[in-house]
């Protein structure tokens, strides 16, 4: 086990997972519910954690075996499960455990909640609730396997230790970033198509009553 490696990475996808708070930060921004404080602040937060263990690493090069990539996919689910929950614990006010409920349920796509009378929910946290259901349904680590590329750090091991069943060794395109990137532009489409029927102006509440 490369602890050096399983750091450098885990601070790369903390980096790369605090982005996902600026769409909550402008849907709070547009409906002006006073929730993008909470949002920010878990910016702030997972982003400061990731560059924390990043930066003393910044210039080191290692080769990932897939053993590391187990290992870093299990520690980055853990992890973004706590820090995920900080809008929860903030905005909603929720004890730690309700909140890391909330979230994990988000990455895991089983839609349970702890949370009574979501009609009632500021349209940001409906948002972010749809937003970690569907990070989770695309795989973070797939997500973040798109950017490695640019990091000089090969993403195959990660890509095999994410994906369950026999299929993983299958690439949709030649290129393992690629594929990542092929499953975004689907995703999204998919995502687009489904607010396009819904329509109107409550799509974030429908969306996440579904």
């Amino acid at each position: 086990m490369q602890r050096k490696l399983i750091q450098q990475l885990l601070g790369v996808l903390l980096m790369a997972f605090s982005s996902s708070m600026l769409p909550p930060i402008g849907v709070s921004w547009f409906y002006a519910n006073g929730e993008s404080i909470h949002f920010i602040l878990s910016l702030a937060i997972t982003f400061g954690c990731g560059l924390g263990m990043w930066f003393p690493l910044r210039y080191k090069r290692f080769e990932m075996r897939i053993r590391d990539a187990f290992i870093i996919v299990t520690l980055f689910w853990s992890v973004l499960g706590m820090l995920s929950a900080i809008p929860f614990l903030f905005s909603l006010h929720l004890g730690f455990t309700d909140a890391v409920f909330e979230s994990v349920s988000g990455f895991t796509t089983t839609g349970a909640t702890v949370i009574a009378a979501l009609d009632d929910l500021p349209p940001s946290i409906l948002y972010y609730r749809q937003q970690l259901q569907w990070l989770g349904g695309m795989g973070i680590v797939v997500l973040a396997v798109a950017i490695f590329p640019m990091l000089g750090v090969g993403g195959m091991q990660l890509y095999r230790a994410e994906t369950p069943g026999p299929m993983k060794d299958e690439k949709l395109t030649p290129r393992i970033a690629n594929t990542a990137r092929a499953l975004i532009y689907l995703s999204g489409f998919d995502g687009d198509l489904r607010a396009g029927i819904l329509g109107g102006g409550d799509v974030i509440v429908r969306c996440d009553q579904s």
